[in-house]
């Protein structure tokens, strides 16, 4: 079984931002306003809180949603989010977690070939929950589910897991 003892510290983390950054990278591509940037936080934590209620969940999934219930792996996720995205841009926000997504689809493919698949699905599954939790372009909601700019940044982070769209 595949867990934190398998990957370094630095490689972990990178699992652990991972998470973050899946929802991150569509928030930036349509910003939605504090409404929808509320909607979308919570999707993430949804699907953080799926994993923990799901016996059935892949071990390595399970892990790392374990490992954000301390405060070590929540400080170590912020502060590689800190450094990474500081002062950046929503472009360059969206850029920096697709290439996140696309080192943690190679270290996955690397260290834990049996778990890949389904810790990327995963990632692609929270991705998706941020793109429909909150309507674009519209007042109070009115706008599109799914705006082209999520819709694009969808198929970005499929293609950085090396997923099929």
């Amino acid at each position: 079984m595949v867990d934190k003892t398998n990957f370094t510290s630095d490689e972990w983390t990178l699992l652990l931002e991972s998470v973050m950054m899946a929802g991150m990278a569509v928030t930036a591509a349509e910003p939605s306003g504090l409404w929808g940037l509320l909607k979308e936080s919570f999707a993430s934590a949804e699907a953080l809180a799926k994993v923990k209620l799901d016996n059935n969940s892949d071990p390595l999934v399970k892990a790392v949603v374990d490992d954000f219930g301390t405060s070590t792996g929540r400080s170590a996720a912020r502060d590689g989010l800190k450094a990474k995205l500081a002062g950046a841009s929503p472009s360059e926000i969206k850029a920096r977690c697709i290439e996140t997504l696309s080192q943690v689809s190679t270290l996955l493919d690397t260290k834990a070939p049996a778990d890949a698949p389904a810790f990327k699905a995963w990632l692609r599954q929270i991705s998706q929950g941020v793109a429909e939790a909150a309507s674009e372009g519209g007042f109070f909601s009115s706008g599109v589910q799914v705006s082209d700019a999520e819709k694009a940044t969808l198929t970005e982070i499929s293609s950085a897991l090396k997923l099929a769209a």
